[in-house]
Protein backbone atom coordinates (compact mmCIF):
# COMPACT_ATOMS: atom_id res chain seq x y z
CA UNK A 1 0.00 0.00 0.00
CA UNK A 2 1.38 3.43 -0.85
CA UNK A 3 1.25 6.31 1.58
CA UNK A 4 -0.39 9.55 0.53
CA UNK A 5 1.78 12.65 0.34
CA UNK A 6 0.92 15.48 2.78
CA UNK A 7 -0.79 17.54 0.05
CA UNK A 8 -2.85 14.52 -1.01
CA UNK A 9 -3.85 13.94 2.63
CA UNK A 10 -5.05 17.54 2.93
CA UNK A 11 -6.99 17.20 -0.30
CA UNK A 12 -8.52 13.95 0.92
CA UNK A 13 -9.60 15.62 4.20
CA UNK A 14 -11.14 18.54 2.29
CA UNK A 15 -13.01 16.12 0.03
CA UNK A 16 -14.51 14.36 3.05
CA UNK A 17 -15.44 17.68 4.65
CA UNK A 18 -17.13 18.89 1.48
CA UNK A 19 -19.00 15.61 1.13
CA UNK A 20 -20.21 15.88 4.73
CA UNK A 21 -21.36 19.47 4.22
CA UNK A 22 -23.14 18.56 0.99
CA UNK A 23 -25.00 15.71 2.71
CA UNK A 24 -25.99 18.00 5.61
CA UNK A 25 -27.40 20.51 3.12
CA UNK A 26 -29.78 17.87 1.72
CA UNK A 27 -31.92 17.78 4.86
CA UNK A 28 -33.06 20.63 7.07
CA UNK A 29 -34.19 19.94 10.64
CA UNK A 30 -37.32 21.73 11.79
CA UNK A 31 -39.70 21.75 14.73
CA UNK A 32 -43.46 22.29 14.55
CA UNK A 33 -45.07 23.62 17.73
CA UNK A 34 -48.85 23.30 17.63
CA UNK A 35 -49.24 24.63 21.17
CA UNK A 36 -50.14 21.29 22.72
CA UNK A 37 -46.85 20.78 24.54
CA UNK A 38 -45.72 18.09 22.10
CA UNK A 39 -43.48 19.69 19.47
CA UNK A 40 -42.94 17.64 16.33
CA UNK A 41 -39.35 17.33 15.14
CA UNK A 42 -38.87 16.48 11.50
CA UNK A 43 -36.55 16.94 8.53
CA UNK A 44 -37.31 18.39 5.12
CA UNK A 45 -35.34 16.77 2.29
CA UNK A 46 -34.15 18.78 -0.68
CA UNK A 47 -35.61 17.73 -4.05
CA UNK A 48 -33.91 14.73 -5.67
CA UNK A 49 -31.73 14.08 -2.63
CA UNK A 50 -30.50 10.58 -1.85
CA UNK A 51 -32.88 8.79 0.48
CA UNK A 52 -35.96 10.38 -1.09
CA UNK A 53 -39.22 8.49 -1.64
CA UNK A 54 -40.08 10.68 -4.66
CA UNK A 55 -39.03 8.13 -7.30
CA UNK A 56 -41.23 5.46 -5.72
CA UNK A 57 -44.13 7.93 -5.59
CA UNK A 58 -43.72 8.85 -9.25
CA UNK A 59 -43.53 5.18 -10.25
CA UNK A 60 -46.69 4.39 -8.29
CA UNK A 61 -48.56 7.41 -9.69
CA UNK A 62 -47.59 6.42 -13.25
CA UNK A 63 -48.96 2.92 -12.64
CA UNK A 64 -52.21 4.38 -11.31
CA UNK A 65 -52.47 6.82 -14.23
CA UNK A 66 -52.28 3.73 -16.46
CA UNK A 67 -55.00 2.06 -14.39
CA UNK A 68 -52.60 -0.64 -13.17
CA UNK A 69 -53.99 -1.16 -9.68
CA UNK A 70 -52.31 -4.51 -8.94
CA UNK A 71 -48.74 -3.32 -9.60
CA UNK A 72 -49.38 -0.05 -7.74
CA UNK A 73 -50.80 -1.93 -4.74
CA UNK A 74 -47.65 -4.08 -4.68
CA UNK A 75 -45.76 -0.89 -3.75
CA UNK A 76 -47.67 -0.75 -0.42
CA UNK A 77 -46.82 -2.26 2.95
CA UNK A 78 -50.42 -3.61 2.96
CA UNK A 79 -51.04 -4.65 -0.69
CA UNK A 80 -54.46 -6.35 -0.31
CA UNK A 81 -55.89 -3.39 1.60
CA UNK A 82 -54.42 -0.85 -0.86
CA UNK A 83 -55.71 -2.88 -3.84
CA UNK A 84 -59.23 -2.86 -2.36
CA UNK A 85 -59.15 0.88 -1.59
CA UNK A 86 -58.00 1.64 -5.14
CA UNK A 87 -60.61 -0.66 -6.71
CA UNK A 88 -63.35 0.92 -4.59
CA UNK A 89 -62.22 4.38 -5.69
CA UNK A 90 -62.12 3.37 -9.36
CA UNK A 91 -65.61 1.85 -9.04
CA UNK A 92 -66.89 5.08 -7.46
CA UNK A 93 -65.44 7.54 -10.00
CA UNK A 94 -65.01 5.44 -13.14
CA UNK A 95 -61.81 4.38 -14.87
CA UNK A 96 -61.31 7.59 -16.89
CA UNK A 97 -61.59 9.86 -13.84
CA UNK A 98 -59.42 7.48 -11.80
CA UNK A 99 -56.64 7.73 -14.38
CA UNK A 100 -57.04 11.51 -14.71
CA UNK A 101 -56.78 12.07 -10.96
CA UNK A 102 -53.51 10.17 -10.65
CA UNK A 103 -52.05 11.55 -13.89
CA UNK A 104 -52.53 15.11 -12.64
CA UNK A 105 -49.77 14.73 -10.04
CA UNK A 106 -47.15 14.51 -12.82
CA UNK A 107 -48.73 17.18 -15.02
CA UNK A 108 -47.34 20.71 -14.76
CA UNK A 109 -48.07 23.04 -13.07
CA UNK A 110 -48.70 20.42 -10.34
CA UNK A 111 -45.53 19.63 -8.43
CA UNK A 112 -43.90 18.04 -5.43
CA UNK A 113 -43.25 20.86 -2.95
CA UNK A 114 -41.88 19.09 0.14
CA UNK A 115 -40.64 15.80 1.49
CA UNK A 116 -40.94 15.60 5.27
CA UNK A 117 -39.17 12.84 7.20
CA UNK A 118 -39.71 11.46 10.69
CA UNK A 119 -37.64 8.37 11.35
CA UNK A 120 -38.15 5.92 8.47
CA UNK A 121 -41.42 7.51 7.36
CA UNK A 122 -41.72 10.12 4.63
CA UNK A 123 -44.54 12.50 3.72
CA UNK A 124 -44.58 13.82 0.17
CA UNK A 125 -46.56 17.06 -0.19
CA UNK A 126 -47.91 17.82 -3.67
CA UNK A 127 -49.26 21.21 -4.79
CA UNK A 128 -52.14 20.35 -7.12
CA UNK A 129 -52.46 23.62 -9.02
CA UNK A 130 -55.13 22.05 -11.24
CA UNK A 131 -57.24 21.52 -8.10
CA UNK A 132 -57.03 25.07 -6.76
CA UNK A 133 -53.56 24.55 -5.25
CA UNK A 134 -54.87 21.89 -2.88
CA UNK A 135 -52.03 20.24 -0.97
CA UNK A 136 -52.13 16.45 -1.18
CA UNK A 137 -50.02 14.09 0.89
CA UNK A 138 -48.59 10.63 0.31
CA UNK A 139 -46.99 8.57 3.06
CA UNK A 140 -44.06 6.22 2.48
CA UNK A 141 -41.91 4.05 4.71
CA UNK A 142 -38.36 2.87 4.17
CA UNK A 143 -38.33 -0.88 3.50
CA UNK A 144 -34.99 -2.50 2.76
CA UNK A 145 -33.27 -0.44 0.07
CA UNK A 146 -36.44 1.27 -1.17
CA UNK A 147 -39.79 2.66 -0.12
CA UNK A 148 -43.33 1.37 0.16
CA UNK A 149 -46.56 3.33 0.40
CA UNK A 150 -47.25 3.46 4.14
CA UNK A 151 -50.71 2.05 4.80
CA UNK A 152 -50.05 1.08 8.43
CA UNK A 153 -50.94 3.32 11.38
CA UNK A 154 -47.98 4.46 13.49
CA UNK A 155 -46.98 7.26 15.83
CA UNK A 156 -44.64 8.69 13.16
CA UNK A 157 -47.38 8.68 10.52
CA UNK A 158 -49.75 10.43 12.95
CA UNK A 159 -47.14 13.16 13.45
CA UNK A 160 -46.65 13.44 9.67
CA UNK A 161 -50.43 13.88 9.31
CA UNK A 162 -50.23 16.80 11.73
CA UNK A 163 -47.38 18.31 9.69
CA UNK A 164 -49.50 17.99 6.52
CA UNK A 165 -52.35 19.72 8.36
CA UNK A 166 -50.00 22.60 9.23
CA UNK A 167 -48.97 22.90 5.56
CA UNK A 168 -52.64 23.00 4.54
CA UNK A 169 -53.43 25.66 7.16
CA UNK A 170 -50.53 27.80 5.95
CA UNK A 171 -48.59 27.44 9.21
CA UNK A 172 -45.72 25.93 7.20
CA UNK A 173 -44.86 27.27 3.76
CA UNK A 174 -43.81 24.80 1.05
Amino acid sequence: MTALRPSALRLNRWAWLLALLAFAALAEERTLDLGDGAPIRYEVLSPASPGSAADTARRMLALLADGNIDDAAALSNAPPRRRQVLRDYMDAVGEAEFRRVFAQYASPPNRLVAEVVIGERHLLVWDLADAGHRLAGQYFVLAGEGFLLDDAPSAERARLQRVLGAYRQGRIKP
